[in-house]
């Protein structure tokens, strides 16, 4: 793909990540209802008046989300001209078109997309249910990963993890473990469970929580957690790779973050940094996944 598919895959990338985070911000404000449970309308307006901080902040994650939709649409029909430009050729005399398809990601990143808004309009409608909103987080999480993989995948054979035998990756065992995270993470922001483990690292003084199924959706997801830190630090130490072990990096900081979030009785500036940050997580780990694909010199 060409300089300007891969720029206009990492403005979507980017615009996803602003998407997330707001997303977070808007369930830390409880401002999830800011537009009441009218949609794609606004409290029955396309220009709503934004007076109320909840309305602001809702509508101003759905402009966001428009500007998503825009981008995403964009990436998938650069792809499709492209591979049409590169598929003119001549036949029997004859010029005809020989276009090879774009990348099937662009119709899993189209099909993502619509999956999303379709989940966004659901979960307006339903008030909030928990599985909504989290199947909501993790399709953007799927989404964001595509664009990333847009914007940097190679071409040509692919390589493998120095240290691993030659096909097996390492980077998609943690993937998954972190995708697993981040969902357990949004049931327990979601089902109310954040508080129901005080103090870090312990959960209310005990190894093993004996309370609520609450503090064992908390304990489950602090588990998880360390499994992807011990994971993490593993596969860094076995390639040595700038990418690893800036997620690394990030996974400790994400990890400190939840600490004093829970030490200082969750204020909302540590739970959006928290969501930020877990962000930034995933996206570093897609992209150094997608670096044990670089193509073998």
């Amino acid at each position: 793909m060409s300089r300007r598919f891969r720029l206009l895959a990492w403005a979507a990338a980017a615009c996803t990540y602003l998407l997330i985070v707001l997303g977070a911000v808007v369930r830390i404000t409880g401002s999830g209802l800011g537009c009441g449970e009218h949609w794609p309308r606004c409290h029955g307006r396309w220009f709503p008046p934004l007076d109320d901080v909840g309305t602001l902040i809702e509508w101003n994650h759905r402009l966001v989300a428009a500007l998503v939709t825009v981008l995403v649409v964009g990436v998938a029909a650069l792809a499709w001209w492209e591979s049409r430009d590169r598929g003119w050729g001549m036949r029997d005399g004859a010029e005809r078109l020989t276009a090879q398809p774009p990348s099937r990601l662009t119709y899993v990143a189209l099909a993502l997309l619509i999956t999303q808004i379709l989940l966004g309009a659901v979960v307006v409608k339903l008030a909030l249910p928990p599985w909504t909103v989290v199947l909501h987080l993790g399709t953007a999480m799927l989404l964001l990963a595509t664009l990333l993989i847009l914007a940097t995948q190679p071409a040509g054979p692919l390589g493998f993890s120095p240290g691993f035998p030659p096909g097996f990756r390492p980077g998609s065992v943690v993937l998954g473990l972190a995708f697993v995270t981040v969902l357990f993470g949004a049931l327990t922001a979601n089902l109310g469970a954040a508080s129901a483990c005080l103090g870090f690292p312990l959960c209310n003084g005990q190894l093993v929580p004996a309370g609520n199924y609450l503090q064992h959706l908390h304990w489950l997801h602090r588990l998880l957690g360390f499994a992807l830190l011990a994971s993490l630090a593993w596969w860094a130490w076995r390639t040595r790779r700038a990418g690893v072990v800036a997620a690394l990096v990030l996974v400790l900081l994400q990890i400190g973050i939840a600490a004093a979030m829970v030490l200082l009785a969750l204020p909302r500036g540590l739970q959006v940094a928290h969501a930020a940050i877990g962000t930034a997580v995933w996206a570093a780990l897609v992209l150094a996944a997608q670096a044990e694909s670089a193509p073998t010199p």
